[in-house]
């Protein structure tokens, strides 16, 4: 096919963001049939963007080859080579806007995320704080092509987009009578993270139902955590160091719902079309991250004149002597999916 138009679209990190991202090219490539789009990221996040008609995805490797403004300068060469129409800077760092002036130099197009620092400050601080709902992140990335002529119209709906279940996980699946929760209780930040204790409790409640519990995210040490939980509590399984993201990504397809942190679990469930309740505690669904078609009135969290203080969650609780996030009761969180689950 010959496309009228190329547009490279640079969003390198963290993988929520990224999954929010793939979420609003495959709605922007449905709409736009003639734009072919270079998605520039990590490596990791390929598969977020396997099932997007006319999008080609190039990696970007800043700790080996594209390391230092020479590696971002061979990497201009490499994008270079697609013979781009205009860049959409859906970043906006240090390296997505070398790689905009490179390519504005040659007289290229570039339009870059307005990432809103100034209301972002104004929700998050202590005095005078303007606490009001902000324009969703992914509306930022969608008026980058709206700057470039592009007609986007975001449903803000979740699509459900089941997958074959991998061979590995079939046998996760065999109780076909049982509801399938996935949960992510980890996150980047610990400020996000609620107690583990507590999300223990939250996993006995929901296994005393017989629900079937499939557990994500994070490295050893959670994976560590999360095999615990599956030795204490019957058809609780862990996910976590067993498989790729791709075969994730298809697992999750087939949940009936997602217990996520404000983290990169919530967009996941949200790229394939998964519902999720989320658990917020110093960061706030105002700041524009919550996930893709998901509901505000799936958000469990306390309302405190100090919330939100943080925008990434990297800050800590200023509520007082217990975390906001601690705060909140076990049984709120698996009543709330247990409602949910049974419509």
């Amino acid at each position: 096919m010959t496309y009228t138009q190329k547009i490279i679209v640079l969003r390198f990190s963290a993988m929520g963001d990224v999954a929010m991202v793939a979420a609003v090219l495959q709605e922007f490539s449905e709409q736009n049939p003639a734009a072919e789009l270079i998605m520039v990221s990590r490596p990791a996040f390929k598969p977020f963007f396997d099932h997007i008609p006319h999008l080609i995805f190039h990696p970007i490797q800043p700790k080996t080859i594209h390391k230092g403004i020479d590696g971002l300068y061979k990497l201009y060469q490499e994008l270079r080579s697609y013979k781009p129409d205009a860049i959409a800077d859906l970043h906006d760092n240090l390296r997505s806007r070398a790689i905009s002036t490179f390519f504005r130099l040659t007289g290229t197009k570039i339009k870059r995320i307005n990432k809103g620092r100034a209301e972002k400050k104004a929700l998050t601080r202590t005095n005078n704080k303007i606490f009001k709902a902000l324009r969703k992140t992914v509306e930022r990335y969608a008026d980058v092509f709206r700057e470039l002529g592009f007609n986007v119209k975001l449903s803000h709906k979740i699509n459900k987009s089941q997958q074959e279940i991998p061979a590995n996980a079939q046998n996760l699946f065999a109780n076909k009578a049982t509801k399938k929760i996935g949960i992510s209780p980890f996150a980047q930040h610990v400020y996000k993270v609620y107690a583990l204790e507590k999300m223990e409790e939250v996993i006995s409640s929901l296994n005393k139902v017989g629900h079937e519990i499939f557990i994500f995210g994070g490295g050893k040490a959670e994976q560590d955590i999360a095999e615990d939980w599956a030795k204490k509590y019957v058809n609780t399984h862990n996910l976590i160091g067993n498989f790729n993201l791709t075969e994730e990504l298809a697992i999750i397809s087939n949940l009936d719902i997602m217990l996520s942190m404000d983290s990169s679990g919530m967009h996941i469930a949200s790229l394939v079309g998964v519902p999720v309740v989320s658990v917020w505690g110093p960061t706030h669904p105002y700041a524009g991250f919550l996930g893709y078609g998901q509901s505000e009135s799936d958000c469990i969290q306390i309302d405190h004149p100090s919330r939100p203080n943080s925008i990434y969650g990297n800050k800590p609780c200023l509520c007082g002597v217990e975390n906001c996030i601690d705060l909140i009761k076990p049984e709120t969180i698996a009543d709330k999916i247990k409602e949910k689950l049974n419509g």
